[in-house]
């Protein structure tokens, strides 16, 4: 077992709260170090409430679908033998209305780019094959009942080296 966490910090300051006017930023410290500004979605709670420039839930949520299938396809990438040069993910949460009537996240798509070099390159089904795996490993994938898709661009490779 494995233990993660991370402290979520808000402090009401001078505002009146009880009217509902209050700010919804708040910072994130993880158990590293490091603190990001955050904030509830523009989308969920307008302006001046939250802060479009912080980072809220929702973009957390797909951002650590993305991290997790990133690190989980470079070990298979290194594994193989196929030297990545970069990662780029334009992951894209959709959240709507479930069932139940509550909001939900209900898709995640990744959409990974991949620059391969050297010697032994993949081939489409080898890459594809690679995104499929990483995605049965991940954990957060596993972790969720959001439908998270994998839509891998064409690699693309340079002259091996």
């Amino acid at each position: 077992m494995h233990s993660y966490t991370s402290q979520v910090t808000w402090q009401r300051g001078e505002q009146a709260f009880l009217d509902n006017r209050y700010s919804r930023k708040h910072i994130v410290r993880f158990d590293g170090g490091v603190e990001i500004p955050a904030s509830s979605s523009p989308q969920v709670v307008r302006e001046p409430m939250s802060d479009p420039a912080a980072v809220d839930p929702e973009e957390l949520f797909v951002a650590s679908l993305s991290s997790c299938h990133m690190l989980w396809f470079l070990s298979i990438a290194a594994e193989r033998g196929f030297r990545v040069d970069t990662y780029i993910d334009n992951a894209e949460g959709v959240m709507q209305k479930a069932a139940s009537g509550k909001w939900a996240m209900s898709l995640v798509t990744l959409r990974p780019m991949v620059s391969f070099s050297g010697q032994q390159l993949p081939t489409r089904e080898e890459h594809e094959q690679m995104h499929h795996l990483a995605h049965d490993e991940c954990y957060i994938a596993n972790s969720v009942r959001t439908e998270v898709r994998c839509e891998p661009l064409l690699a693309v490779a340079r002259e091996a080296e």
